[in-house]
């Protein structure tokens, strides 16, 4: 997953990205409301982890501005405010979890699972297009009767298409699904990756549209087509 962190506290956020990234997520961080404001506005995240007292725009006044706008990914409150009147601002405002500092990280864990199981309303270790069987969890494909592990940065490439299937994913978002802000793509990264999973998946699994992007063909993915 993509997801968009915003803690004020450097100590705490550098744990916490060291944890989301190394359970292979894409993790962009920034410190302050009113930037993580226009990035939940005008970028793509799966999954915002959000504290409330931020700089220059208040947690609360983010969740519900991104809500007015139809922005409808997953909200995770982490704050230091433990009354239940403001517990229930916070889901009254549009957030799916509540959690107070300090927590575990195991727990916080648990708690991005659970939301994104009621978001998609699927299992999160249950993607599943035609022959194509993918869990995020164990980063595992099975194509057919054939079962791969797959590296990151494909893991991030085929999580994302298979969450879209028949949608056309411009470069420039799957670039940001393994790199986000932080790192920049070498020129011809994203082929090589693609280049690797068509010869998991067959080639005509995943379509190229020219001077756009990526498209996941489910019909394709469905026929058992030759490696």
């Amino acid at each position: 997953m993509r997801i968009l962190l915003t803690e004020d506290d450097h100590p705490l956020a550098n744990t916490m990205l060291s944890m989301l990234r190394d359970d292979q997520n894409t993790v962009d961080w920034v410190d302050d409301g009113q930037q993580a404001l226009n990035a939940l506005l005008n970028e793509s995240f799966d999954l915002a982890i959000l504290d409330l007292t931020l700089p220059r725009v208040d947690g609360l006044d983010i969740v519900r501005q991104v809500r007015e706008q139809g922005v409808e990914l997953p909200i995770i409150i982490l704050t230091a405010r433990s009354e239940l009147t403001e517990k229930l601002q916070g889901l009254d405002a549009g957030a799916d979890d509540y959690l107070t500092k300090p927590f575990a990280m195991s727990e916080l864990k648990a708690r991005i699972r659970a939301v994104t199981r009621r978001r998609s309303g699927t299992r999160v270790s249950g993607l599943k297009v035609g022959r194509l069987v993918l869990d995020p969890d164990s980063a595992q494909l099975q194509v057919g009767t054939e079962t791969f592990v797959l590296p990151r940065s494909e893991l991030q490439i085929l999580h994302y298409l298979m969450r879209h299937p028949d949608q056309v994913a411009t470069r420039r978002r799957l670039e940001e699904q393994l790199y986000g802000w932080d790192q920049g793509a070498e020129s011809n990264a994203l082929e090589v990756h693609i280049h690797h999973l068509r010869r998991r998946l067959g080639k005509q699994a995943i379509r190229t549209v020219r001077g756009v992007g990526y498209m996941l063909d489910s019909k394709a993915a469905s026929e058992g087509q030759e490696i």
